[in-house]
C-alpha cells in the first residue's frame, strides 16, 4: 500500500480476516468533561474525524449550495457542467507536460499543453479476478464474520460495501470503465458512469512532498492579484507519469512510458455530486457549515499531515534521545532527476528518501522551494531548525502502542516535539485519540488485524513524552469501541480525534468514499441520539490530505512545508446549521487554533502554525488573505447567537 508503512510486510486485507478467532476487546475508561477550563463557547466537546486522500473538487466538484451561499468548485467556475461534461471554461483546468532533466524545479522548463491526457489507469485497486484479491471480502458472509470481530465502526447495513466495487481489471492497467480512457480531453473527467458506479474502487494518485510541490506548479511569473501565490495546479498528470510514488533509489525501469507508474491521469478524476455521488456528504453540506477553503497542511501524504495536526508543523530526525541527528543517506530525499531521465527522482519513495534538511539551501530540492518562497509578495518563514532533517512523507512512528521503541527500517526515531496532548494535559483538559483497530494493534502490531490500524496517523505515537508514560497511553489512546461507549455514557473527552482503519478510511485503491461516509454517519447519528451531549458537541469531518487529486482552489504558501491543496471540511453541530459555506482560509492547524481559542490555551509551541493570525481578506477575493501567512481558527463556521 502506498498510504502508509506498517511494521510488517503482509497486505492488511485478505481472505484470512474472515477466519481469525474472535478476540475480546477491552473498553478503556471513559472521561468526564474536565472542570479545569470552561470553554468560551457552548462547545464543550469537539470530535475531529479524519478520512483519507480526497480534494474538495474531487468530492464537491458539482455541488450547488443553499440559496444565498456561494461555493468555489468546478461547476461554479464553469470548468464542468452539472452532467460532468466539459464546461465553457474547461481550459482553465488544462494540464501540461514539461522537462526537468538536471536539477529539481518547482516550475520546470518547456511546459506545453497536453493534446489529450495520459491514460486513466487502475493502479493497485482490487481486481476481484479471484478470491486472492477481493474488495476486500469475497462474500457478505465473510465480511459479516470479519466485521463482527473487528468492530471498527461500520454499520451492519453497510457490510455489503466491503464486497463490491472491484475493477474487474488487472492492476496498473488502463481503466476501461472510464469512457475514452486512452484519449481523455485535457482537464477533469467524471469517474462515475455505467461501468464505474460511485461504489467503486479507483486508483490512487501520487501524494508525496516534492511531487506535490511540483504538481501545483508555483512560480512568481504567474502571480496575479487573484492568485498571489502563482500556483497554477497544472502539472498533476505529468508528475504522476514521470516519477509517481518514487524511485526508492533504484534506476528508472527499462522501456519507461506514461503507463509505467500505473497511475496515468488518475489525479484528474472527480465524483459527480449533482448526479447522486457522495450523498451523505451532500446532506451534511446542505444541513451544516462547510468550508470551501480548507487545506492540507503539508505537501505530501498521510504521516506528515497527521503529525502537523498534533504538533502544529513537523518533526525531525533525532538520535533517539531528542537531539538533532543526520539520517541514513538512503533516507534523505533527492528529487534531482537521474541522469538521462525526465524528472525521475534520484532518491525518493516509501522505501527511500523521506527527510530533508530544509535549513540548507544546497540540499537537493530545498533551494527550489526556499527560493520560490522568497519571491512572494510576503515573506513566509521556512520554520526549519538549523541542521534538522524533517520527515516529509510516511515513515513508521518511533513507538509501538505499548511504548516500546520501534527500531525497524524506515522509522523516525522518538520525537521530543510537543503535541496538543501536552497542552491539554497542562490545562487539565481531557482528550483521546480513537483509532479503529487500536486494541488489535496494541496486542500485536504485526498481526493481520493489527495492520489495519493506521500507525502513522496517530501523532502521539511519535512523541516521547506521551509514549514513555504508561498512564498517558492508557488514558489517551483508545479504539472506536471506546468512542461509542463514551458517547453512549455521555462521558466524552473535551477533545477527541477519530481515525477509521484501513478498510473504512476512504483511501483510494484500498478503500472507498462510501465506506468513509458510512463510518462518519454512524458516529454523527450516535452523537445526535444522546441529546444532552449533542447540544454541546461539534463534529468536524475532514481528510488528511488531497491524495494527489487535482483541485482548482487557491493555495497559500505558509512555509517550506506547504500548504497543499484544498480538502473537504464540514462542521456538524447545533451551532453550524443552515448549509452555510465558509471561505476563510484554513488548514489542519486551524483545528488546534479552535481548541486553543475555545479553551483559552496557548499555542502548542513557539514554532507552530497555531501562532499565525486569523486571515483578513478584501471583498474582491475572500479566498486569499491579504495578511499572509494566516489561517483561520474556524470560529466563523459557528453561529453562537
Amino acid at each position: 500500500m502506498r498510504r502508509r508503512l506498517l511494521p510488517q510486510s503482509n497486505h492488511p486485507f485478505g481472505r484470512g480476516l474472515a477466519t481469525l478467532a474472535v478476540t475480546s476487546l477491552t473498553v478503556g475508561p471513559a472521561f468526564a468533561q474536565s472542570a479545569a477550563r470552561t470553554p468560551t463557547t457552548p462547545i464543550e466537546h469537539v470530535i475531529l474525524i479524519i478520512g483519507e486522500n480526497r480534494t474538495f473538487d474531487h468530492v464537491f466538484a458539482t455541488y450547488t449550495p443553499q440559496a444565498g451561499q456561494t461555493v468555489y468548485n468546478l461547476l461554479s467556475e464553469g470548468i464542468v457542467n452539472a452532467d460532468g461534461t466539459p464546461g465553457p471554461n474547461f481550459a482553465k483546468a488544462a494540464q501540461k507536460e514539461a522537462s526537468d532533466r538536471t536539477t529539481y524545479q518547482l516550475s520546470p522548463d518547456g511546459q506545453t499543453l497536453y493534446s489529450v491526457l495520459p491514460p486513466a489507469m487502475t493502479d493497485g485497486a482490487p481486481t476481484a479476478a479471484s478470491d486472492e484479491n477481493p474488495p476486500p471480502f469475497a462474500t457478505l458472509a465473510a465480511a459479516t464474520a470479519a466485521e463482527t470481530l473487528i468492530q471498527n465502526g461500520l454499520p451492519t447495513r453497510d457490510y455489503k460495501l466491503l464486497t463490491t466495487g472491484a475493477t474487474g481489471l488487472p492492476s496498473d492497467s488502463v481503466d476501461t470503465r472510464i469512457p475514452n480512457a486512452t484519449a481523455l480531453p485535457n482537464g477533469p473527467f467524471q469517474l462515475s458512469g455505467p461501468n464505474l458506479p460511485y461504489d467503486s474502487y479507483t486508483a490512487s494518485p501520487v501524494h508525496r512532498f516534492y511531487q506535490m510541490w511540483q504538481q501545483v506548479n508555483c512560480s512568481p511569473a504567474t502571480i496575479t492579484a487573484a492568485n498571489p501565490s502563482g500556483c497554477t495546479n497544472s502539472l498533476f498528470p505529468w508528475v504522476e507519469t514521470t516519477i509517481g510514488a518514487g524511485s526508492n533509489g533504484k534506476p528508472q525501469p527499462a522501456n519507461f512510458t506514461n503507463q509505467t507508474t500505473g497511475e496515468g491521469s488518475t489525479s484528474m478524476g472527480f465524483w459527480n455530486m449533482a448526479k447522486g455521488d457522495a450523498p451523505w456528504f451532500k446532506h451534511l453540506a446542505d444541513t451544516y457549515t462547510m468550508s470551501d477553503n480548507f487545506h492540507q497542511s503539508i505537501m505530501g501524504g498521510t504521516g506528515a499531515n497527521h503529525i502537523a495536526l498534533g504538533t502544529g508543523l513537523a518533526i525531525y530526525y533525532t538520535d533517539g534521545q531528542g537531539n538533532i541527528a543526520t539520517p541514513p543517506t538512503n533516507e534523505i530525499e533527492n528529487p534531482n532527476p537521474q541522469a538521462g531521465t525526465n524528472n525521475y527522482y534520484t532518491q525518493d519513495g516509501y522505501s527511500g528518501g523521506s527527510y530533508s534538511n530544509c535549513s540548507d539551501m544546497n540540499q537537493p530540492g530545498v533551494g527550489a522551494v526556499v527560493s520560490y518562497l522568497a519571491s512572494l509578495p510576503y515573506t513566509p518563514p521556512t520554520r526549519c531548525k538549523q541542521g534538522a532533517y524533517y520527515l516529509l512523507n510516511n515513515y513508521n512512528p518511533g513507538y509501538f502502542g505499548d511504548g516500546t521503541v520501534n527500531t525497524s527500517t524506515f522509522t523516525i526515531p522518538p520525537s521530543p516535539v510537543r503535541t496538543i496532548g501536552d497542552t491539554l494535559n497542562d490545562a487539565g483538559l481531557s482528550w483521546k485519540y480513537y483509532g479503529a483497530g487500536w486494541n488489535f494493534y496494541l496486542k500485536d502490531p504485526n498481526s493481520e488485524l493489527g495492520s489495519l490500524y493506521c500507525n502513522i496517523c496517530n501523532p502521539f505515537l511519535y512523541e516521547t513524552a506521551i509514549m514513555t508514560d504508561a498512564a498517558q497511553r492508557q488514558a489517551h489512546l483508545a479504539d472506536v469501541t471506546d468512542l461509542e461507549a463514551d458517547i453512549s455514557s455521555g462521558h466524552l473527552p473535551a477533545v477527541s480525534i477519530v481515525k477509521p482503519d484501513g478498510l473504512l478510511d476512504g483511501h483510494p485503491a484500498s478503500s472507498k468514499l462510501d465506506l468513509f461516509e458510512a463510518f462518519t454517519r454512524r458516529i454523527i447519528e450516535h452523537t445526535e441520539h444522546n441529546r444532552d451531549l449533542w447540544t454541546h458537541t461539534a463534529i468536524i469531518v475532514t481528510f488528511d490530505e488531497g491524495g494527489g487529486y487535482w483541485d482548482s482552489g487557491y493555495i497559500q504558501p505558509l512555509d517550506f512545508f506547504g500548504d497543499g491543496t484544498r480538502i473537504p471540511a464540514i462542521v456538524v453541530s447545533p451551532y453550524s446549521r443552515g448549509g452555510r459555506i465558509s471561505h476563510a482560509y484554513a488548514d489542519h492547524v486551524s483545528f488546534l487554533k479552535f481548541v486553543e481559542k475555545n479553551w483559552r490555551l496557548p499555542p502548542v509551541s513557539e514554532n507552530g502554525r497555531d501562532n499565525l493570525p486569523n486571515p483578513i481578506t478584501n471583498s474582491s477575493n475572500p479566498y486569499a488573505p491579504i495578511n499572509s501567512p494566516a489561517i483561520s481558527n474556524l470560529m466563523d463556521m459557528f453561529d453562537f447567537h
